[in-house]
């Protein structure tokens, strides 16, 4: 059927009238852009935030905040590269089989498309999900360790994209500005959570969610556009590697064009207020919420007189407030100024006793010095540097400090077992020496406050003064396990030494000259002391006490018994040391059994502690809450009370006596 001329022209006429309708109603329908407020917090006296608008639409920067039902004109002004308000942003990268090498690549692009514009002051971190979601690298200022973590994924797997959301949202933390980049390409196969939980995280996060869907189904874009409803952000369709690269770069630049805004803290308002922010963007007039937590707030001043009370007062910000409370400085000094100050003092004491030492010296001391000098008139004293005079003088006092305590002779018998070469006084300066690199190591991994400064040095203290302690035990056990575990040859030794017609002392000297260390050195000390007039069972007993060897209690008891009642001393040497032979390998075998359970214990009870130090140095402000809040003090309390009860329990279970 064919149309005349002027049909043809009105069915045009008609069909653009109806377009230009169309498109004049789809104008007027169009949404106004939508306004997030991200990071506000009180900080240091003054409110503070970051506010943003979706599409990049510009925002005057001319607001109102609503507090408490009074307004407070405030002027926004560009973050830039810089602003006061933490910024943190995740990237989180489906990583399933159906993106393919092809995809990864266009993930690098669009990755490196945004780290060149993103700002300098934004942490940014990565997140990856397949068969589960990982955390490639948590948010840091080094946007070149990002690009690395992008450039090593690999496409496999399913897709875990609402546990991806979830992780992302606790990567984040919970202050700041915070904000995740989504790229994805398909639905989800794998979480173990769900849709809405992933949803509800982003919502209580305050988390603002940016969406790329990437070769999408329908379906799946809807459940992205879910994530950014609740995120207050977008979600940008792009169908190859340039419009993925793009849509990164409008991200970037979002965060770039984010507005900062400040203002004091009105006076006398406290705990958690709902203000409201108002103002203009993209040509249209915008009103939000947000709840901020002012804390104890900034007082309101009292006017003391007339004229003052006409004079407006602000409120001072909190710098000023901790500087001027009563307890910052006492005598005018601060806290720090004034623990330094205490440190050097006690420096100087101690140097002073060490040079004043020598006066310390007995009666005894100095007539044994006159006499040498009587004897050798002619021998000069010998000139000694400073340097070695004060170590000795250190040393004399030390000697002093250790003379008539309890712990004295049991810390010089363990000495004395572990062969160390010390004096009681370079046993207490190595003390003190321990002391004062524990509280300096202590101190250098436990930054923070005063408090937190005393903490540390109180750590440091308790560590100086129990590892030289624990050192030492560990060295004197350690030389007399290796002692019992030479004494079967060793008296096998001394049973063949005899059967050939040697006597006792004959063959104990075959074993000081023949023997290994400790027990030559030991058994050479036996025989001197039998040398000078002991007996040579007393002199055996003494060196079972002195390595603290009950085998070698038993065989001193059974040479004691054979020299007094007779019998071949051979013989009981021989059936001696095949009994401690074979305990020997008893304990060993129980050792092994045993192994698995002490093992385990070295584990459970060093990993709580290697995790405390080393989320001290990743992530300080997430383990902080253990000593900044009263249920973290409990919490700590409970862990170090129930790792006290572990240690002990594990320590009965896997010791067995044999």
């Amino acid at each position: 059927m064919r149309f005349s001329l002027p049909r043809r022209l009105g069915a045009a006429v008609a069909l653009a009238s109806v377009a230009l309708l169309s498109g004049v109603s789809s104008a007027g329908a169009a949404q106004a852009p939508t306004v997030n407020i991200t990071g506000i917090e009180a900080k240091n006296g003054n409110l503070v935030g970051l506010i943003s608008a979706s599409g990049g639409a510009d925002i005057n920067p001319a607001l109102t905040v609503t507090v408490s039902g009074k307004d407070h004109p405030v002027d926004a002004i560009t973050s830039g590269q810089g602003s006061p308000v933490a910024r943190t942003a995740v990237i989180v990268v489906d990583t399933s089989g159906s993106m393919g090498e092809p995809g990864m690549a266009t993930v690098r692009t669009a990755v490196a498309a945004f780290l060149k514009s993103v700002p300098d002051d934004v942490r940014v971190g990565v997140v990856s999900f397949s068969g589960k979601a990982v955390t490639n690298l948590v948010p840091t200022a080094d946007h070149g360790k990002v690009q690395s973590a992008v450039n090593a994924l690999k496409a496999n797997g399913e897709t875990a994209l609402y546990d991806g959301v979830q992780l992302a949202v606790r990567t984040l933390g919970t202050k700041g500005e915070r904000s995740i980049l989504l790229l994805s390409d398909g639905g989800d196969t794998a979480s173990r959570s769900t849709q809405a939980a992933a949803t509800a995280a982003l919502k209580s996060g305050g988390v603002r969610a940016e969406a790329v869907s990437f070769k999408s189904n329908e379906g799946n874009v809807a459940v992205l556009k879910g994530f950014t409803s609740a995120g207050g952000g977008s979600v940008v369709s792009a169908a190859n590697a340039g419009a993925v690269a793009s849509a990164f770069t409008s991200a970037a630049q979002t965060l770039a064009s984010q507005l900062t805004f400040s203002m004091p803290l009105p006076p006398g308002v406290t705990a958690v207020q709902n203000i409201k922010i108002s103002g203009e963007a993209g040509g249209a007039k915008f009103a939000t919420t947000a709840l901020v937590d002012f804390g104890d707030g900034v007082p309101v001043a009292t006017p003391t007189s007339t004229t003052a009370a006409k004079t407006p007062i602000t409120g001072p910000t909190e710098d000023v407030v901790k500087a001027t409370s009563p307890g910052s400085k006492i005598l005018g000094l601060s806290p720090m100024v004034l623990l330094a100050v205490g440190a050097v003092f006690l420096a100087l004491v101690l140097f002073g006793l060490a040079l004043s030492s020598s006066s310390f010296k007995s009666g005894r001391q100095t007539r044994v010095e006159n006499i040498d000098r009587y004897v050798a008139p002619g021998a000069a004293p010998k000139k000694k540097d400073r340097q070695r005079a004060v170590s000795e003088n250190l040393v004399f006092f030390g000697d002093k400090v250790m003379e008539g305590r309890e712990s004295t002779g049991k810390t010089m018998a363990l000495i004395e077992r572990a062969d160390l070469p010390l004096r009681p006084g370079e046993w207490w300066v190595l003390r003190i020496v321990a002391v004062v690199v524990g509280v300096a190591v202590s101190m250098t991994l436990i930054r923070g406050g005063l408090i937190m400064t005393l903490v540390a040095a109180l750590i440091g203290v308790v560590l100086g003064l129990l590892a030289p302690a624990f050192v030492l035990r560990f060295l004197a056990k350690r030389r007399a396990k290796k002692f019992d575990h030479q004494l079967p040859d060793v008296l096998t030794l001394v049973a063949s030494s005899l059967s050939t017609g040697f006597s006792l002392p004959q063959a104990l000297d075959a074993v000081a000259k023949d023997a290994a260390d400790p027990a030559a050195k030991e058994f050479a000390r036996a025989l001197a002391e039998t040398r000078i007039g002991a007996d040579i069972a007393d002199a055996l007993e003494r060196m079972a006490d002195r390595m603290d060897s009950g085998n070698m209690r038993w065989t001193a008891m059974a040479i004691r018994i054979q020299r007094e009642v007779g019998g071949n001393l051979a013989e009981t040497m021989r059936t001696t040391a095949k009994t401690l032979r074979e305990r020997e390998e008893l304990g060993r075998h129980v050792r092994a059994l045993s192994a698995e359970g002490r093992l385990s214990a070295y584990i459970l009870i060093g990993l709580p502690i290697g995790i405390f130090f080393y989320t001290m140095q990743t992530n300080r402000a997430y383990v902080e809450l253990l000593w900044t809040r009263p249920l973290g003090l409990m919490m700590m309390a409970a862990g170090l009370v129930s790792l006290g009860i572990g240690v002990f329990w594990m320590r009965k279970v896997v010791d067995v006596k044999v």
